[in-house]
């Protein structure tokens, strides 16, 4: 298994590689200027020129590419062009507050997912079970923002059980004040099709012959259902679990821009807006860092959850 990482780790390289080649060729050759960005439409020539020597912007692009990899392996992208201040410094507070939403999603969405798909796995054809299909169809069916709207309106205007917007200092009280709202609304959205798909893993699983062997061993439906069916169903909850997350980043993200939660998803967004490209490319740097890391330990789980898998 460690041969297996390191050789994982060393194919990360060219591929880290060609993101950053593709994020250099877009800040340069795609959009507007940032130079016009930053000046204004007004500023003079002098102070055109003055800002895009600051940048560095005038250097030849080998030069351009030499210092933006020397950021990567430094971890250090420099400031932010509207508001000064380090880009590390802006990733290591807003963080937290993007943690204490993603986490709590993941932990919820797969875990209350995963029950459900035993359950509804178990009564397989009843009406409960197409009853469920059809609710979870229902709720694909929904725009995000009306999924935004009614739960607002219910829990926070009309309830009054949590604040629409806010942020603290405090864990604790983000967690029981503040985060709930936009984590129910995260795991109200993804459930249906992550049920779906689950469903369909515990079903493939029911039709295989060490299924019939154990309940022919006697086996109680509760025990096949937990020890064997669960277990092996596991490879793919697990796949389809890497596949999502970096979709779970991005709504959680929008999540942060809903509820005004201070973390990297509303930096992002607003660096968008304001063309703070030093913000932007430090973001998508560390995304690909994160969703290839998530897929080398997904494949490393595998290992652990079934030991027939050959990692190669």
């Amino acid at each position: 298994m460690r041969r297996y990482a390191s050789r994982r780790l060393l194919q990360m390289v060219p591929t880290l590689a060609g993101v950053v080649l593709l994020v250099f060729a877009l800040f340069h050759w795609v959009g507007p200027d940032p130079v016009d960005v930053l000046a204004g439409q007004y500023a003079s020539p002098e102070r055109i020129y003055l800002i895009r020597h600051q940048l560095g912007l005038d250097r030849s692009y080998a030069v351009q590419l030499g210092i933006f990899l020397r950021q990567i392996v430094t971890f250090d992208f420099g400031q932010s062009w509207t508001t000064g201040e380090d880009v590390a410094h802006i990733f290591a507070t807003r963080l937290p507050a993007s943690l204490t939403i993603a986490v709590p999603i993941l932990s919820l969405e797969f875990s209350i997912g995963t029950v459900l798909a035993l359950a509804v796995a178990s009564v397989r054809g009843s009406l409960t079970d197409r009853a469920l299909m059809v609710a979870c169809n229902v709720a694909m069916s929904i725009s995000f923002l009306i999924y935004v709207i009614v739960i607002q309106w219910l829990f926070a205007y009309r309830l009054g059980w949590f604040p629409v917007q806010g942020w603290s200092d405090r864990l604790r009280t983000n967690l029981t004040v503040y985060a709930p709202l936009p984590v129910l609304l995260a795991v109200l959205i993804n459930l249906a099709p992550t049920l779906r798909t689950f469903r369909t893993f515990v079903l493939d699983e029911y039709g295989h012959d060490y299924v019939r062997t154990a309940r022919a061993k006697g086996a109680s439906e509760p025990r096949v259902l937990l020890v064997h069916v669960l277990r092996n169903a596991l490879v793919p909850i697990l796949a389809y679990v890497s596949l999502a997350l970096p979709g779970l980043f991005v709504g959680a993200f929008l999540l942060e821009v809903f509820f005004s939660i201070p973390g990297i998803g509303r930096e992002l967004v607003g660096a968008v807006y304001r063309g703070d490209f030093p913000v932007i490319k430090a973001s998508v740097v560390y995304l690909a860092m994160l969703t290839m890391m998530i897929n080398l330990l997904t494949d490393l789980a595998f290992r652990l959850v079934d030991p027939r898998v050959r990692l190669t």
